[in-house]
């Protein structure tokens, strides 16, 4: 058997079922083709097409596409993480939910294509939303229930990287091709689908053969697990929504920073956020591989999220006072350090503290962890347009990143309580 045996089975779940050696590195070829693809459009190609329609307004409408689409994939990954942990599909309960994600996410980015206006482009991006928070789900399902604990730090290291890599290499794709929105969506979507038929394809996925009564109060219960019985969790989750939150509040405006800040033409901004995010992904892998392996080694996960915490912080305080693009490029590596070691030790001191119980399986628990890095894209709005809006000399980048770093170490401070996990 390889590491990537069967786990038991709990008395709620079927027994995992044992996989190929093309499972691992399909899963996370998958992963990476539904990250490049969400993330190039959220990061690069809708800033971009929000700039041509709308540039005396961009920083706000992108607010606002950031927000509905975050409101759409938390209003749709929870439900599905519960439907699809009780289907009894011929097709097993993970595989319908990454075909049909990557088929509704390829319509939306179509949409996104070929938008004429700002509202257009809104709803390109619910719909595509929409299918990358079904296949996303049922990816991430699969790492609690068919990745084994002694090595999960080192996959979800590796859906770290990926994460990492893909608005990089977005960047890079995006800035190398025409001047043409239907390239720009088009391309992404296609390798998001390619990969996700090759995850179906390799994957021996669980069929449950007894039915489970589901209604709508067991769905709104998969957006829940009660913060007072399962407090370690709780205190995961948070920490997981503030470094979140902390990132995204750069990371969406990264593009009109360049531009904003330093000065840069918006061709040469796309290529050289490519650069950048190229840099942080080179931190990210380095912190990732050392942490990811220290933290199997010695079963201890907190001291590192406390490092990337500070890594973080330190990161976007040199960001902040960068006035030329090496200063800057060297904030944003350091940013990529910290969330290198969080990203892979979280997801795994995540999963090892996710309640075990019929009413949350891998797919409704995953949903709820998967809301600690969803509900940022809703609270950005909320807390990025104020910040930005201070004073009267455009937008105020300065407090935007002061927010951020506030939250990193907030998010560094509130794994203190955990008790269950070293």
């Amino acid at each position: 058997m390889s590491e990537t045996e069967s786990m038991p089975a709990t008395a709620a779940d079927p027994p995992a079922r044992a996989q190929s050696r093309l499972f691992l590195p399909t899963l996370v070829l998958a992963y990476f083709g539904a990250a490049l693809a969400a993330l190039s459009a959220g990061f690069v190609s809708i800033p971009l097409r929000l700039a041509e329609l709308d540039p005396a307004d961009k920083a706000h409408t992108l607010s606002l596409t950031v927000a509905v689409g975050g409101i759409v994939i938390i209003a749709v990954s929870a439900p599905l993480g519960r439907i699809s942990d009780v289907s009894t599909s011929r097709a097993g309960r993970r595989r319908p939910f990454i075909l049909g994600g990557a088929i509704v996410s390829t319509i939306g980015m179509a949409v996104l294509a070929v938008a004429p206006s700002v509202p257009a482009v809104i709803a390109g991006w619910a719909i595509t939303q929409a299918g990358f928070g079904a296949t996303t789900m049922a990816l991430n399902a699969l790492l609690a229930e068919q990745i084994r604990a002694r090595i999960r730090a080192r996959v979800a290291a590796a859906f770290g990287m990926s994460t990492a890599l893909a608005p990089a290499l977005g960047s890079w794709m995006i800035g190398a091709l025409p001047d043409n929105a239907v390239l720009w969506f088009g391309i992404p979507a296609l390798l998001a689908l390619l990969t996700s038929l090759a995850m179906v394809a390799v994957l021996h996925d669980i069929v449950r053969t007894e039915p489970v009564p589901i209604g709508w109060q067991s769905l709104l219960r998969s957006y829940w697990i009660n913060p007072i019985r399962h407090s370690d969790f709780a205190w995961a989750w948070l920490c997981r929504l503030l470094v979140t939150l902390s990132l995204v509040s750069v990371a969406t405006y990264l593009l009109y920073l360049l531009t904003d800040r330093l000065g840069l033409s918006d061709a040469d901004a796309t290529t050289t956020q490519g650069a950048v995010i190229g840099v942080m992904f080179a931190a990210s892998v380095l912190t990732s591989v050392v942490f990811s392996w220290l933290s199997d080694r010695t079963g201890r996960r907190k001291p590192i999220v406390y490092c990337s915490a500070l890594f973080t912080a330190l990161g976007l305080l040199v960001t902040m006072s960068a006035q030329e693009l090496v200063v800057f490029t060297l904030g944003i590596a350091l940013v990529g350090m910290g969330q290198g070691a969080f990203v892979c030790v979280d997801v795994a001191m995540m999963t090892e503290l996710l309640p075990d119980s019929a009413e949350t399986g891998a797919g409704a628990g995953l949903a709820v962890i998967a809301l600690s890095y969803q509900l940022p894209q809703l609270l950005l709005p909320l807390s990025a347009t104020p910040l930005l809006a201070l004073g009267n000399a455009g937008p105020n980048y300065s407090a935007l990143f002061i927010g951020a770093i506030v939250a990193a170490v907030l998010g560094g401070l509130v794994v203190l309580p955990i008790r269950t996990v070293r």
